[in-house]
């Protein structure tokens, strides 16, 4: 089974500017709004849209880019908005996140680990684990709570116990979200170790915290921020590169060429959550663009149905929607008042 992401060009007539932008909307948040349900990478000049990702993201979304498009057609004279709410319900409606049911036992990818069996947990996971195992570059992109880090440190620690590797790596890209690394106390490594909090927490699930502990010592297990890459081949190695949404494509480009022999690497991100700086290119979209017809390198694209975290979580966000959008509704009709 190939997990390389597929590419479809898409071409919506007749060509219109005005009508374009109030299909993406303000600062294209309809077609981020798209890229984050379906698990989908849209790039788009003018009326030329190019879409990467699953089949089923795919067909859902240019018919949904097609259909939305008609509605800004010109109704007396005036060029229809597509809120935000029109977007929530082409998705809904296009059945596009129906979520696959769990695989059987016997066809379950699982991963051992001291602590007990790892399984994916829906068809996008059990994939993922696959190619994982198959491929020594992979991507998981998708939302928070699809799995896409955990799952890459298990099989990292199954693939350190069963001695097919001689230590792991973990990095991430230390980006300010927000708030200044300067005003945190310590040093560099100090400064950068809340970010790289996720990784340690899923390491001491599946090794115990006196271990992990040892095998940090012993350099077995290495994290550090992603600067600390430069200059280095890593062989013999499980490496995880974590929230690479936020690397810069000159990161993105060195690390990628950081791997040696007999080593694997795991790049995890979420392209709709970029910390960097406004007008600065994710490394993750431009890896997406070049890579995703490379062989030997695998892409499994996550959607908002494979969370699989608190079912609370879920109410949690759909909440926060529905109050960002109350505000903006606020926001529009104070505008429209002055």
């Amino acid at each position: 089974m190939s997990h390389s992401p597929e590419t479809f060009e898409l071409y919506l007539e007749p060509a219109d500017s005005k009508r374009l932008a109030n299909l993406c909307g303000p600062f294209d948040d309809n077609i981020r709004h798209l890229e984050r349900r379906l698990g989908v990478e849209i790039s788009y000049r003018d009326n030329h849209f190019q879409i990467i990702g699953h089949p089923a993201g795919i067909l859902a979304s240019s018919q949904i880019l097609r259909d939305l498009y008609v509605d800004t057609a010109p109704v007396r004279g005036r060029l229809p908005a597509i809120e935000p709410d029109q977007v929530h319900m082409a998705i809904q409606e296009s059945k596009a996140l129906e979520v696959d049911e769990a695989p059987d036992d016997d066809k379950h990818t699982t991963i051992k680990t001291k602590r007990g069996l790892v399984k994916p947990r829906n068809k996008n996971q059990q994939d993922y684990v696959r190619a994982i195992l198959g491929h020594d570059i992979n991507f998981g992109i998708g939302p928070a709570g699809t799995g896409k880090t955990y799952l890459a440190v298990a099989a990292a620690v199954d693939a350190l116990e069963r001695q097919e590797i001689r230590r792991i790596l973990l990095t991430r890209p230390a980006v300010e979200a927000g708030e200044k690394l300067g005003f945190l106390p310590g040093d560099l490594a100090q400064k950068v170790d809340p970010y790289l909090r996720p990784l340690y927490d899923a390491l001491f699930e599946m090794l115990g915290f006196e271990k992990v502990e040892k095998l940090i010592e012993r350099n077995v297990i290495e994290v550090a921020p992603l600067a600390y890459m430069r200059g280095r081949t890593l062989n013999d190695a499980f490496i995880i590169l974590d929230e690479s949404q936020n690397t810069t494509p000159e990161q993105m480009k060195m690390f990628l060429t950081r791997i040696g022999f007999n080593s694997k690497a795991v790049i995890t991100g979420d392209i709709t959550q970029v910390d960097l700086p406004r007008g600065q290119r994710s490394g993750l979209r431009q890896a997406i663009e070049i890579l995703h017809e490379v062989n030997d390198i695998s892409f499994t694209f996550f959607n908002a149905a494979d969370v699989v975290r608190h079912p609370v979580v879920q109410r949690v966000v759909q909440a926060y929607e529905a109050f960002d959008k109350k505000k903006k509704l606020q926001n529009g009709s104070t505008a429209n008042e002055a």
